[in-house]
């Protein structure tokens, strides 16, 4: 599986952005897909995750109610909506594959669990 995430850029606090990342190699609707963060300086942190069907969604606390994952099988695409940013936010994003997550409904928050992992793409909040 390839990852290729895009959309990062340079918002002011309370900005918004759509991160986007396409999948190749292997039947996209068959996997639970995720994003992290890094931040400088910081370890690899979960933001949020969906289920191969996008019937089951999880998010980390510091951005729910903010951020919102979806999916586009047909696309082969999963994407994150940033609404209200923070300069908090501010971090590298990667999406990532985790294919023993084949259920409906399974969906994980352990970066572990994840078998492949795009580039990154960075977004800077401004305060």
């Amino acid at each position: 599986v390839q990852l290729q995430a895009s959309g990062g850029g340079l918002v002011q606090t309370g900005g918004s952005l759509r991160l986007s990342c396409i999948a190749s190699g292997r039947s996209f609707s068959n996997y639970a897909m995720g994003w992290f963060r890094q931040a400088p300086g910081k370890e690899r942190e979960f933001v949020a995750t969906i289920s191969r069907t996008g019937s089951g969604t999880y998010y980390a606390d510091s951005v729910k109610g903010r951020f919102t994952i979806s999916r586009d099988n047909a696309k082969n695409t999963v994407y994150l909506q940033a609404n209200s940013l923070k300069p908090e936010d501010t971090a590298v994003y990667y999406c990532a594959a985790a294919i023993g997550y084949s259920g409906s409904y399974y969906y994980t928050s352990r970066s572990g669990d994840y078998d492949y992992w795009g580039q990154g793409t960075l977004v800077t909040v401004s305060s």
